[in-house]
């Protein structure tokens, strides 16, 4: 079967992953409990050892960042006022956020945490360092959340909202249809478009749920469900990234929409309008 490289390429990242992620509880261990004595930092360690391995393979367009999104109420485009009469609106902390900063500014930056307007985000992940049944449905409201901030259009096309994840190292006992069962009891065909439901929900370790997209004009979201063996240790990352690039190179996003960045109304009048000067066109070949 072609294609055999790149699996076994994957899947040897994906134990290096999750081999170092161990390492860390090994050097601090917990008496207690299995895993590291700090669960905090064993947490914060999981979704940076996650953002390391991302940036090693997404184009260099695309930072992997931690940090907030923030909706402005403002113009965009050129003269978009379609954000008028709303208020300025941001996410809660987000673990992962794929930005597009080739193409996009950033509003504020301390490191890799930064507060970034919605036009530019591709991805958004959540990271859990042992996933149990009580995480899922705060987790994918959350996740909704941040991807309506998102809701942009390119000119007259709707942009393509960006991936949706919750990823982590391992996981509880929990049945796939369990996981199934609490998405449809979240999420609603008369809010809820296909861009605002999770992509992939999955343990690196063990298994991966994951939506399909549908035929065009389609109105439904599959999702399909693999338990990983050791041979198939890939397909978490697989479809990570597939999700991600997905979103990256999608036709909506082909070319820039200016963002609300600094479309600020004034709320004054000029102090003095000092006049006009005469002027060829707005620029050569336009008349």
């Amino acid at each position: 079967m072609d294609g055999r490289r790149l699996q076994n390429y994957w899947s040897n990242e994906i134990k290096a992953m999750l081999e170092t992620y161990r390492q860390f509880q090994v050097l601090i261990p917990s008496k207690e409990v299995e895993g590291s004595a700090h669960n905090a930092e064993d947490g914060r360690y999981v979704e940076t050892l996650i953002r390391e391995y991302l940036k090693k393979y997404l184009p260099r367009e695309l930072e992997v960042l931690t940090g907030f999104i923030l909706r402005p109420a403002v113009k965009t485009e050129l003269d978009n006022r379609s954000r008028r009469n709303k208020e300025d609106t941001n996410s809660s902390q987000l673990d992962i956020i794929v930005y597009n900063s080739g193409r996009y500014p950033v509003f504020q930056r301390f490191g890799e945490s930064v507060i970034v307007p919605p036009e530019g985000v591709i991805g958004i992940i959540s990271v859990k360092k042992k996933l149990k049944t009580n995480h899922i449905i705060p987790e994918i409201e959350s996740l909704r959340s941040a991807s309506k901030l998102c809701h942009c259009s390119n000119q007259d096309t709707p942009l393509r909202g960006p991936f949706l994840a919750l990823v982590s190292m391992e996981s509880t006992n929990i049945r796939p249809s369990t996981i199934f069962n609490k998405m449809e009891s979240t999420y609603s065909n008369e809010y809820d478009y296909f861009d605002n439901l999770v992509g992939y929900i999955g343990s690196l370790n063990g298994w991966t749920i994951f939506k399909t997209r549908p035929p065009q004009g389609g109105n439904s979201a599959r999702y399909i469900h693999f338990t990983h063996n050791d041979q198939e240790m890939h397909l978490g990352l697989q479809f990570i990234l597939t999700g991600i690039l997905s979103v990256f190179y999608d036709k909506s996003r082909s070319s820039t929409s200016r963002p609300g960045f600094t479309g600020f109304p004034s709320h004054r009048s000029q102090d003095t309008n000092l006049g006009t000067i005469d002027v060829k066109g707005l620029r050569e070949g336009i008349e």
